[in-house]
């Protein structure tokens, strides 16, 4: 996992109201027409939860979980965007499944990036050589200072100390007009990029803000085309993505999720002068604790804690309702006994780089082991890609909305490397709730508010 990026919001922060309840006719299933197996899937879920036919979508897409960035824009935005022209105000839920591309591919440069790259190769070469003559005049006064203390130079190693600090943000400028030009970080899942449907000409540079998220300002919302809700029924193989829905439906019907809660966080102090958004690892690991803390106090659920680095050891996790932890990376460990219909996601990078063949990938082993939604990473997320553990968990287990609600309201990114994968109408707190929207604060609580003016 690669350090957090800072992040600048100038926005004021409104309440958000929650929508009107999500609906069957509200959903639209992408399923990949050259694929029997994932038109069985998509078939599958559009009997069990009642979709009407003509929201079952065929796409020309192509049969592995990768597609690039010309084809995304070719075989899927174009031809969905005709399909859905006249239902665009009904089409609210886009679900992918078995057998639908997973992650886009990066964008290269068009010929008017190549042209100003070619431009800005020589001023980056020429401002990293004066940073470093800068550096290197620094250190030779240091050096002089060091064998004389008595040398009157003190003065002028700070007037180059603060030369040497200029020329290194100009490098540092560049550089980052390099990476936009260059495209690097443009990958995204599939998913990710769906939400953005009505959005023409976005930069896929790294990624954009997500207009859902429950803290983003609702006048602010309205400035923007619509964003769309994701979420993916898939999994190592068909009857996995359709055992999701099966255990969805089987707990709402019994009247609610059952099990324990287990947390394992990692101990990892959290600074809120350092990281004042709470997007580092400490902020992540304060959320995880204000998880437990949330759902073993106000929702009086049964938790269990883990505050040290070491993992929950295996096979220890046993009747696991929902589930949060860090940090094995591609490293999976079957600490959890899942009860059918269990929510549970891995903090960790690459952990949804395949769901077909995960490896030892955090997100396909959850859903082969059990539990019936995950989300992870298809690529590189940063740990500021991820939900804030509290709000995402807290809000499930409000019973005021689904899987694809809770995602969508918590998820800070579009446009970027996660994808949810479960029913998008999965509920598993409708019947049971536990507490109430108000219960659940912007986490980790002394972290700095993402939206102000």
């Amino acid at each position: 996992m690669r350090r957090p990026v800072a992040i600048a919001l100038a926005v004021c922060l409104v309440g958000v109201c929650p929508a009107s309840a999500l609906e069957p006719r509200d959903v639209f299933i992408l399923a990949n027409k050259n694929m029997p197996e994932s038109r069985d899937v998509a078939a599958y879920y559009r009997q069990k939860r009642q979709v009407p036919a003509e929201n079952v979508l065929l796409m020309d897409v192509p049969g592995g979980e990768d597609i690039s960035r010309e084809d995304y824009n070719r075989r899927i935005v174009a031809p969905l965007r005709e399909l859905l022209k006249e239902r665009r105000e009904q089409a609210k839920v886009l679900l992918t499944v078995f057998g639908f591309p997973l992650r886009v591919g990066q964008e290269f440069p068009s010929e008017a990036d190549q042209k100003e790259l070619a431009e800005l190769k020589p001023q980056l070469e020429q401002a990293q050589a004066d940073a470093q003559k800068t550096k290197q005049t620094v250190r030779i006064l240091e050096e002089e200072l060091k064998r004389d203390k008595d040398t009157p130079i003190a003065p002028q190693i700070e007037e180059k100390r603060t030369e040497a600090e200029a020329a290194q943000r100009k490098v540092t400028e560049l550089e980052e007009r390099q990476r936009r030009l260059q495209h690097v970080e443009s990958v995204a899942s599939v998913d990710s990029e769906l939400m953005l449907l009505w959005w023409n000409g976005y930069p896929t540079y790294r990624w954009l803000i997500n207009p859902l998220h429950w803290q983003f300002p609702a006048a602010s919302r309205l400035q923007v085309p619509p964003v769309l809700l994701t979420c993916r029924l898939d999994g190592p193989n068909p009857e996995v993505a359709k055992r999701l829905v099966d255990d969805a439906i089987a707990v709402e019907r019994k009247g609610g999720l059952t099990g324990r809660v287990y947390v394992d966080a990692r101990g990892i102090n959290y600074n809120p002068e350092t990281d004042k958004s709470g997007t580092a690892y400490g902020g992540y690991d304060e959320s995880m604790r204000e998880m437990a803390r949330l759902l073993l106090k106000d929702a009086k659920m049964d938790v269990t804690l883990d505050n040290k680095e070491p993992l929950f050891p295996p096979h220890s996790c046993p009747d696991c309702a929902l589930y949060c932890g860090w940090y094995a990376l591609q490293n999976y460990s079957e600490c959890c006994k899942f009860v059918p219909g269990a929510v549970a996601w891995h903090l960790a990078s690459l952990e949804a780089v395949s769901l077909r063949n995960p490896g030892k990938q955090w997100a396909g082993n959850i859903l082969r082991d059990g539990a019936a939604a995950t989300l992870g990473p298809v690529a590189e997320p940063y740990t500021i890609g991820f939900p804030k553990p509290e709000e995402f968990f807290g809000y499930l287990v409000t019973g005021e909305y689904t899987l694809v609600e809770c995602y969508a309201r918590t998820t800070l990114l579009t446009s970027w490397t996660i994808t949810l994968i479960g029913d998008p109408l999965y509920n598993p707190f409708k019947g049971s709730p536990k507490l109430k929207s108000s219960d659940v604060h912007p986490s980790p609580q002394k972290a700095a508010r993402l939206f102000n003016g």
